[in-house]
């Protein structure tokens, strides 16, 4: 299959022309600025172009949710970055948003209509899984069929909105054969990557939770870790490197594994 150039037009670009798209692609932190993240952008934007999902992002005019400063105590620092935000989104009359980051789904979803932000917010599981049911999206296993994967659910899209059906429903789309982990679901263990932590050093103990998660992974004997969080996908990794285990498990995103599966 011959490899596009990637297409992602911004809103401003939209607002010249007189138009609307679809969907707005919010991109956050870890999908702009992190090497490890970007790629998993770069494979939901493949995705989208692949089926001529009419998508935009805001370029520039994107800030940090607040996600951080919020969780971290800083109430002031999260509403004044917010504000920011809710004003250019809300200049845009943005209707549905979709983010790769269940950090920004949270925060958007739950903390910014109280302040004025109010939208349809959607995980990309989520919202590739209503493409799925929708028909305009279409997966077959490629070169994961038939093998065995795990799947890590991450917090903030799991056990804070619920949502642990859409992930799986696509995992199964691409004939793989999951294996669920001993805690998973409501039930699941954080990457220890939430709630902040991921920027401040670890406290005192006996192990770091991101190594627990990797070891009840291992404990699976899959090739695969599925994640759908930037912030899983690098606790992950670092533990799968920590058990020397990089060349046996691979650490991927859901679009990702989609991408790859059909060679896009």
């Amino acid at each position: 299959m011959e490899k596009k150039n990637l297409q992602v037009k911004t809103m401003a670009d939209y607002a010249v022309e007189g138009k609307e798209p679809e969907v707005l692609f919010w991109v956050g932190c870890a999908g702009s600025f992190d090497d490890r993240a970007k790629k998993i952008t770069k494979a939901f934007v493949k995705i989208l172009n692949s089926i001529n999902v009419d998508f935009a992002v805001l370029g520039t005019e994107e800030s940090c949710t607040g996600d951080p400063a919020k969780r971290s105590g800083n109430e002031f620092l999260f509403q004044m970055q917010a504000m920011t935000n809710i004003d250019v989104l809300n200049s845009y009359d943005v209707k549905t948003i979709v983010t790769t980051c269940p950090h920004c789904f949270n925060t958007i979803k739950n903390e910014y209509p109280s302040l004025g932000g109010k939208y349809k917010v959607l995980h990309h599981t989520q919202f590739l899984n209503n493409l799925l049911k929708e028909g305009r999206l279409k997966i077959e296993g490629g070169e994961y069929r038939g093998k065995k994967i795990t799947y890590h659910d991450p917090c903030y899209l799991g056990r804070a909105n619920n949502e642990y059906n859409a992930p799986r429903e696509l995992i199964k789309k691409l004939e793989l054969e999951l294996i669920e982990m001993k805690r998973c679901k409501s039930n699941g263990l954080c990457c220890g990557a939430g709630g902040a932590q991921m920027f401040k050093d670890a406290e005192k103990g006996d192990k770091e939770i991101n190594i627990e998660r990797t070891e009840e992974a291992l404990e699976t004997k899959t090739s695969v870790i599925a994640a759908g969080c930037p912030f899983c996908n690098t606790m992950i990794s670092d533990g799968v490197k920590a058990k020397e285990k990089e060349k046996d498990v691979k650490v991927l995103d859901i679009v990702e594994l989609i991408v790859t599966a059909q060679d896009l």
